[in-house]
């Protein structure tokens, strides 16, 4: 059986659940509706697993599929079409895989909610997956885009789900708009792409044999170089990097478990497919990989200082997020294509952990997300913590958990590209320790520092969010064991050779630097050596956290708690001037000039119709003269007519 003749049913079943939970929302009971939105995603998932072995086996050749043309407009042909290779496989599982253990979660912890509002949640969460399926699937670059905006706007529907809070509804229109800002670079760079080559489809440009960019070897072309760039801006919008991230932290006002979807294996991670697809396109563009590289540096260090100073459990994961993505870019943009994708790969494993524990402690803590509030919960919550644990130890990147093995590899990289970054990279990697274990010991450790009450109602969450950790956990755990570096065992990353042929045109036309194995060697003991280190000072500074031993905050440390003021940098100079301006043409041009056109023709009517009514008077005197008026009126017109 072919399992690729099946892939339409991979996105289709996600979108049929969302508009059975949609339209029947009130009709089905909230059973129901979490069977329905999980088990659309489970089908999805095991069919992403028959493509996948499909895929993998020896030989396999990328496949397009085509089902119309979606555009077709004299000699412009954009098909709706799908491509399969090894790149679209590895991130149906994710997106399949972790989605629907986050379905299965939000079952219980959405348990609260109204009947409709139950259905509409799950209808949301389908749509996102559905989007992001798409996004992955299609073909060309439009049908990317479609998917692009798809997620952009489940982000927003299901951030500002508790849209009766304004803080929701504000934290939902920031991602939306931040996000639009972005997306004008994607659209703008399909539309160039298209008037200089003809076509948006992958195929036609990327053929290895006969495709467009495969016959250009001018490097830093102003075409190429204006493409990548616009391409990237979408991307640093989407994946939320420098300067456009203020959304995802925010994006925490959302349900957990949408946190978790969005950051692990949905939409943050559509920037990092996005140029993984263009991968051959920015091998092209050295100066833009320059940018992508320095952004994504940037972005990994400024996010991890801030995270140092959080208090907010959801909050210190949420900028965590932006510092990984920060690597993933950081990878990509020294040509370490594979590296950037593997770490998505385990990234998502050990964050959607990260946030579905802190799901599990929220919903103990009845809605409480303060870190200085918590503590010891580790006693009461034993599979909550050992899975926070096992994704703090991935996350921080201590061998030979998942983290480990995906950021080593960026870090190998990045090294031999430029040892100046490494140490750079490297810095931010210790602060992610740091952070890290700091959430760790203040949450599960020490005294409970919350309300008699709160303390009373402690207990470990249901089957049905504490299996998906265990799911997840182990994945964290072992995740990263497909990716050994060649160090250790010789082809034994079996991650890189599965994706050797999207990477391969490109790996050979940059002709990748690569650290020697005793390099290597010397890099891996180094950086876990100092990873351990920074692991253990953090872990026993925070374990026995009380607020009172804490002294006065320096100017830097007021700075980082409030995120270097960039939100308020953000809001005087573009949300208030824009607000002005609004004011402004709202005064002039709408209420004097748009409303006063309007207004002044309604009073003209009106006043005309007054004056036309003083005509009947109801005397026929008045009416035969009118009469006579009128002969002679027309008396005179026929006279000067002929």
């Amino acid at each position: 059986m072919d399992a690729i003749q099946l892939i339409y049913l991979v996105p289709l079943l996600p979108l049929i659940g969302c508009l059975i939970n949609g339209l029947a929302r009130n009709a089905l009971s909230k059973t129901l509706v979490g069977i329905i939105g999980s088990a659309v995603v489970f089908v999805s998932f095991c069919i992403s697993v028959l493509i996948f072995i499909q895929v993998s086996k020896e030989g396999f050749v990328t496949q397009n599929i085509h089902y119309f043309d979606f555009i077709h407009v004299d000699k412009l042909v954009i098909p709706f079409e799908f491509q399969v290779d090894q790149l679209t496989s590895l991130f149906l599982l994710i997106i399949t895989g972790v989605g629907f253990l986050i379905h299965v979660y939000s079952i219980s912890y959405m348990k609260d909610e109204t009947q409709s509002g139950f259905g509409r949640y799950f209808s949301y969460l389908n749509l996102f997956v559905f989007s992001m399926l798409i996004l992955v699937l299609g073909g060309n670059y439009v049908i990317m885009y479609i998917g692009w905006e798809g997620v952009g706007l489940c982000s927003y529907l299901l951030i500002g789900f508790w849209f009766k809070d304004q803080a929701n509804n504000d934290a939902g229109k920031k991602a939306f708009i931040m996000n639009r800002i972005g997306d004008v670079g994607f659209l703008l760079a399909v539309f160039w792409m298209i008037s200089a080559f003809g076509t948006a489809s992958y195929a036609r440009l990327y053929n290895s044999e006969n495709g467009i960019i495969s016959s250009i070897t001018a490097i830093n072309s102003p075409a190429i170089v204006g493409i990548t760039l616009l391409l990237f801006v979408g991307a640093i919008g989407k994946s939320a990097q420098i300067p456009l991230y203020t959304w995802l932290p925010d994006a925490m006002a959302g349900p957990t478990p949408v946190s978790a979807l969005i950051h692990a294996a949905t939409m943050v991670t559509a920037g990092i497919y996005m140029i993984a697809r263009s991968n051959i396109l920015y091998s092209l563009a050295p100066v833009t990989l320059a940018g992508v590289a320095s952004i994504g540096l940037i972005t990994a260090i400024v996010a991890a200082i801030i995270a140092l100073k959080q208090n907010d459990i959801k909050k210190v994961l949420a900028y965590s997020t932006v510092s990984q993505l920060g690597y993933m870019f950081l990878g990509l943009g020294v040509g370490a294509y594979s590296a950037a994708v593997f770490h998505v790969m385990t990234h998502a494993f050990f964050k959607a952990l990260l946030f579905l524990a802190a799901g599990s402690v929220i919903h103990a803590m009845s809605g409480e997300q303060d870190m200085t509030k918590m503590g010891g919960l580790g006693k009461k919550m034993k599979i909550t913590y050992a899975t926070f644990f096992i994704a703090t130890l991935a996350i921080a990147g201590i061998p030979p958990f998942s983290g480990f093995f995906s950021k080593d590899e960026i870090l190998s990289a990045t090294f031999a590209q430029s040892p100046v970054l490494y140490v750079l990279a490297l810095g931010g990697a210790l602060l992610t320790a740091f952070y890290m274990f700091r959430a760790l010991a203040m949450t599960f450790k020490g005294k409970f520092r919350g309300t008699a009450e709160q303390e009373h109602h402690i207990h470990e969450s249901p089957a049905t969010m504490t299996v998906p950790l265990v799911v997840l956990a182990i994945l964290a755990a072992v995740g990263g064991f497909i990716g050994i570096p060649e160090v250790f065992v010789k082809n034994a990353n079996k991650f890189d050779e599965f994706l050797s042929p999207v990477f391969a045109h490109s790996t050979a036309f940059m002709g990748m630097r690569e650290v020697s194995h005793q390099t290597d060697l010397i890099l891996i003991i180094v950086s876990s050596v100092l990873v351990i280190i920074v692991s253990v000072w953090a872990y026993n500074k925070f374990k026995n956290y009380a607020p009172s031993t804490v002294g006065a905050d320096n100017a830097f440390v007021k700075a980082i708690k409030n995120k270097f003021y960039i939100d308020e940098a953000y809001y005087m100079l573009f949300v208030k001037p824009y607000r002005a301006l609004g004011a402004f043409l709202n005064n002039i041009f709408d209420k004097k000039g748009i409303d006063g056109i309007v207004n002044g023709v309604g009073r003209s009517v009106n006043y005309g119709s007054r004056q036309l009514r003083l005509l009947q008077s109801g005397q026929v005197g008045s009416y035969l003269l009118l009469m006579v008026i009128g002969l002679l009126i027309l008396f005179i017109i026929q006279l000067f007519t002929k």
